[in-house]
């Protein structure tokens, strides 16, 4: 497969996809490097396909999946430091962690409305907090 050499497969993930060293990657374009290679290397495949690779690019594509992966990538290839280039999600967004802590608290309230002190309700919040807890390190600044 052209862009996936066999001494890529080391450590850097954006050589195994076949894709440039940059951070505004989208999802797509990672998504898509991933499919090309999956369906050409697929060990179901007729021929067997080819396993190792398809290890390869599988574990680059879950080291690339999100923005914030490739910006971690990149700075463990000392590639953001070195560009002076910031690494996706490194900005705080103060208004998507007031809508996920606004999404949150509207579940809760839902919740305890109609089914009170129950435990489902208490269930559903303890849930939709933990989901506010997980997903708000994103969005918090660093440091």
């Amino acid at each position: 497969m052209p862009g996936v050499s066999d001494g890529a497969r080391g450590g850097d993930p954006f050589a195994v996809l076949g894709l440039p060293r940059r951070a505004d990657l989208s999802d797509d374009d990672v998504r898509a490097a991933w499919r090309r290679i999956a369906a050409a290397t697929h060990p179901d495949l007729d021929d067997g396909g080819d396993p190792a690779r398809f290890g390869a690019a599988a574990a680059a594509y879950a080291a690339l999946r999100t923005g914030y992966d490739r910006g971690e990538v990149l700075a463990d290839l000392g590639l953001v430091a070195a560009r002076n280039l910031p690494a996706p999600g490194s900005r705080p967004r103060a208004w998507r962690l007031a809508l996920r802590a606004a999404a949150a608290a509207a579940v809760c309230a839902g919740a305890f409305t109609v089914a009170g002190w129950a435990p489902a309700s208490i269930g559903l919040a303890a849930g939709a907090l933990t989901w506010l807890a997980a997903t708000a390190r994103h969005d918090l600044p660093r440091g």
